[in-house]
């Protein structure tokens, strides 16, 4: 008899965070660049060693990351790279959108009572574009909050609404900005984008202005690093509007930088069909020796 292969329960994104350090010096551009850097790839190593049940070597490398400067550091460097100085807030591309897409009427009524909802995982500032908008009750999120306006809390442990409580407690958009590149394996990337989904409302007052009747909400605002879909061995453009497809989104904006992707995905419900309904595994898309292992998963 072939039993069924269980799917994996993902790690929650706390078991991979490193202690948060004390010190919080200014960086320069070059210094924060390289910080990250750095804190990404030790991030890899450390869920490669406790995934592999290796406690020294998980202890040896949040060591090196609490010597780096732990969290913290982290933080302040992703913060000084979302400053106006350096043109780093991502949100600015969803509001460029959404200007585009709301009709002056909606906004003047939207600013008054009835506010858009959106959800803001690994929050780091309330200044951003999307703050200052106008049209946004944004509830924000991080694993450790540096801000009194910013909850902390864990997004994969985070109670999902009920089918009674969704119109309520659902959002309008959920945004992950720069986060799932974040999460130390490809099936927890997979299911950070598939539990997105469950938090995203359908209310069905908000309508392109084309004549279309295609509704613009709910919406999941993604961000990656450009070399997760543009250098990858393991996804490329095609291969991760397919995933999204499956798990019932569609592409409605989409903007290519050197530095940074971001998408703007319509959701449409859950539905299933293609290579879906058999996950999607880590598969050879883009062959190439200087190509990176960036990938996602659906199980």
């Amino acid at each position: 008899m072939v039993t069924k292969k269980k799917r994996k329960k993902p790690h929650l994104l706390s078991h991979t965070r490193p202690p948060i350090a004390s010190q919080r010096p200014s960086l320069s551009s070059q210094a924060t660049r390289s910080l990250i850097r750095k804190h990404h790839n030790l991030q890899k190593q450390l869920h490669t060693a406790v995934s592999n049940g290796d406690a020294v070597a998980a202890e040896s490398i949040q060591l090196q990351l609490a010597a780096s400067g732990g969290l913290q550091k982290y933080q302040e460097a992703s913060i000084q790279g979302q400053s106006a100085e350096r043109g780093g807030d991502t949100s600015k591309v969803l509001m460029d959108w959404m200007d585009g897409l709301l009709s002056p009427t909606y906004k003047h009524n939207v600013m008054g009572s009835d506010k858009l909802k959106m959800l803001e995982v690994g929050a780091l500032k309330v200044d951003n574009a999307c703050s200052r908008s106008g049209i946004f009750d944004v509830t924000r999120i991080d694993l450790r909050s540096q801000h009194p306006e910013i909850e902390t809390r864990d997004f994969m442990e985070m109670p999902m609404p009920s089918n009674g409580s969704i119109a309520k407690d659902g959002f309008d958009v959920v945004s992950l900005s720069l986060v799932v590149n974040y999460v130390g394996d490809a099936v927890g990337r997979g299911e950070m984008l598939r539990r997105a989904a469950s938090f995203l409302r359908f209310t069905g007052q908000l309508q392109q202005e084309d004549g279309t009747g295609v509704s613009i909400l709910p919406a999941l605002f993604l961000v990656l690093p450009a070399p997760c879909v543009t250098n990858s061995r393991y996804l490329d453009e095609e291969r991760l509007e397919a995933m999204m497809t499956f798990l019932g989104y569609v592409k409605s904006k989409a903007k290519m930088g050197k530095k940074l992707v971001y998408y703007l995905w319509r959701y449409q419900g859950a539905r299933a069909g293609g290579e879906g309904k058999m996950g999607f595994k880590k598969q050879e898309v883009r062959p190439g020796r200087k190509r990176n292992n960036f990938t996602i998963v659906l199980q």
